[in-house]
């Protein structure tokens, strides 16, 4: 079985040093040069089987550097299922804790919110929590939560777009809400969008939350469902999230990626993203710069 070790650099001069140092590593396995995939962002080299000392000799190298990295099996590398988390993934923000700003309660429901991202409570049980505590706020909040605070994270809709458009389905998941996921699955270009739902008394909020509640075990299912429909496994699938109620998705996921993650996750996905933009799951999955998608 053959590999690729690839790296994305988030500015020049670590690129440079990513090159020289990763290719130190190269030349004592008498590898071949580098491939580029993005000018003085991404390269890759090729190794036609691991041994045991290489990832920790990879790590070495670019220790320090702004840069991703990631050993990846060659065989089935561009995944044909895209299931991505929302909320601090490919949007910048956690709705929830930008609409409690509108009730003035953003401070004590972000520390709730930060809580259950790291594993340390229930999801569910936080999530009706923090709801709850938005009993009565207006239905204009939503909306203009959404104008004013929700932004696609850099790289976002380039990843959808180009996985799309190379015959891949892109899916959103979200512990969050369906008001959000619809409007972001349209604006960064995915298929579906999966998530919780407010319930309203038609102007303000009730506090109440749909039921089920989408959570972590939810997402997984997501992932499974997905893929049997298009007659997969979870290995052709790409999964990325920050919180740990993306862990078991990612854990599933041929390629499982940790976005600016929480500890939990980051020591527990395939590689992770804390240096570059979302394009860099493009760039690990083996696509060249000249291949992405724009819009």
């Amino acid at each position: 079985m053959t590999y690729a070790l690839v790296f994305v650099a988030a500015d020049r001069p670590s690129y440079f040093e990513a090159v020289r140092m990763l290719g130190r590593v190269a030349l004592k396995r008498k590898r071949a040069p580098p491939r580029v995939l993005g000018p003085w962002e991404a390269a890759e080299w090729d190794y036609d089987a691991l041994d045991s000392e290489l990832a920790a000799e990879a790590g070495e190298a670019v220790a320090g550097l702004a840069v991703d990295w990631a050993i990846v099996k060659a065989e089935n590398r561009r995944k044909r299922l895209l299931v991505a988390d929302m909320d601090s993934t490919i949007i910048t923000v956690e709705c929830l804790d930008e609409l409690a700003d509108y009730a003035g309660l953003k401070a004590e429901i972000a520390a709730i919110t930060e809580r259950a991202m790291r594993g340390e409570l229930v999801f569910e049980d936080a999530l009706r929590e923090r709801v709850g505590k938005l009993k009565g706020l207006g239905l204009d909040a939503l909306a203009r939560c959404y104008e004013e605070r929700v932004r696609l994270t850099p790289g976002a809709r380039t990843l959808a777009r180009t996985m799309a458009a190379h015959g891949a389905r892109c899916v959103l998941v979200s512990g969050g809400f369906t008001f959000f996921t619809a409007r972001v699955a349209e604006a960064a270009g995915f298929h579906a969008h999966f998530a919780n739902t407010l319930i309203d008394d038609g102007a303000a909020l009730t506090g109440g939350v749909g039921a089920p509640i989408l959570g972590r075990a939810a997402k997984l299912e997501t992932l499974t469902r997905e893929a049997a429909a298009l007659a997969l496994t979870p290995a052709d699938a790409l999964a990325i999230g920050d919180g740990a109620n993306d862990l078991d998705m990612i854990r599933a996921a041929g390629l499982g990626l940790a976005y600016r993650a929480k500890p939990i996750v980051a020591a527990e996905a395939d590689a992770q993203i804390a240096h570059t933009t979302l394009e860099t799951a493009l760039y690990f999955q083996g696509y060249a710069q000249r291949e992405f998608a724009g819009g």
